[in-house]
């Protein structure tokens, strides 16, 4: 009996490039597209990729799983102060969660996605291993940090040893009209990238505005609402100060209030986090040497992780680094294998 494959296709030039190695192959495909929100993928492209390759494609309504496993968490670690990547998030409870579920009921064994990175099966602990991309300039393992060891058995990541480049390559050579097709930007949900406005429009309520407060706690000004600042952010926040240039250090929604701070004030070296995801081993046994990252676009930094509790960890990275945001994820490295992922509750100015 030949097993089907699910594909998740967006309709753009890596998952029809992904679905397009996999058919090559031998494997018998399904294609299958999440309609996640309005005004969000339709499926027209990627069931036109499909047809062209000749294989089955489906859309699927995912509308209440993106709502409850990305949105809703969204909205409420933004009211809560901290700053989430929603993308880790929606591929473990809604890609490799809902579709993969949907996918299996639908018969098919294992689910493919055009992420760069790559999965192994270790033999010898018997544990699934999730590895960077083979192009680091590439690589998208950092927001795959949360799968599980059944997600990741069941994921397939066919352009994990390729360049994008190539990957449009191939996708020309094959006559597929997504090898034209731009990468997507920003947060698929929040196209103009205006957060605040969306929280606005979704959750009906008015963040009101409040005070700016230098460490002290002295005030500087008034801000529009807590839900419209990150750490690290400089821009638009239209306070002037003797002290040079001002950036977000701190919120405090408890207060209503956003600490700011010179440049320096950003800068910390360890971080507590909780939801605490190892991929390689089920507990990190004493401190460990590893590198990490505290956000997509940065590089490894070296650091000492110890694991504080059954999911929550202590990291202290060799030298400072900026604006550690409560909300994001971080990812633990052992060279390219993906040690795991945890989300970040503070971080501790010790240096």
């Amino acid at each position: 009996m030949i097993r089907t494959t699910a594909v998740a296709m967006s309709g753009g030039v890596d998952s029809s490039a992904a679905a397009l190695l996999l058919q090559r192959e031998g494997r018998a495909l399904l294609g299958l597209t999440l309609h996640l929100f309005d005004g969000g993928e339709d499926g027209t492209d990627a069931a036109a990729a499909a047809a062209q390759m000749g294989f089955p494609h489906r859309t699927l309504d995912m509308s209440a799983a993106f709502r409850a496993g990305v949105i809703e968490p969204f909205a409420a670690e933004y009211e809560a102060g901290r700053t989430p990547n929603p993308c880790v998030g929606c591929n473990r409870a809604v890609k490799f969660g809902a579709l993969l579920q949907a996918a299996r009921a639908l018969g098919c064994t294992g689910l493919a996605t055009g992420h760069y990175a790559r999965v192994e099966h270790d033999s010898g602990s018997g544990r699934w291993l999730l590895r960077k991309a083979a192009r680091p300039e590439k690589d998208q393992s950092y927001v795959l940090a949360m799968l599980t060891q059944d997600q990741l058995s069941q994921a397939l990541f066919p352009l994990g040893g390729l360049s994008k480049e190539e990957v449009r390559a191939i996708a020309r050579q094959a006559g597929l009209t997504s090898a034209r097709k731009k990468d997507s930007q920003d947060i698929c949900f929040i196209p103009d990238g205006d957060y605040g406005a969306f929280l606005r429009r979704h959750t009906g309520k008015d963040y009101p505005a409040g005070p700016f407060l230098d460490e002290e706690g002295q005030v500087l000004g008034r801000h529009t609402g807590i839900v419209d600042y990150t750490v690290g952010q400089r821009r638009g926040l239209g306070v002037s100060s003797s002290r040079g240039r001002l950036y977000v250090k701190e919120i405090r929604p408890e207060e209503g209030a956003v600490v700011l701070s010179g440049g320096g004030g950003l800068f910390a070296r360890t971080l507590t986090a909780d939801r605490l995801n190892l991929i390689p081993c089920g507990r990190l046994e004493g401190p460990v040497r590893l590198r990490a990252k505290i956000r997509y676009r940065m590089a490894e930094q070296p650091c000492t992780a110890e694991q504080t509790g059954e999911e929550s960890l202590r990291l202290t990275f060799d030298s400072p680094q900026r604006a550690i945001c409560p909300g994001q994820t971080v990812v633990l490295y052992d060279g390219d294998t993906v040690v795991g992922g945890a989300r970040i509750l503070d971080s501790l100015d010790e240096r």
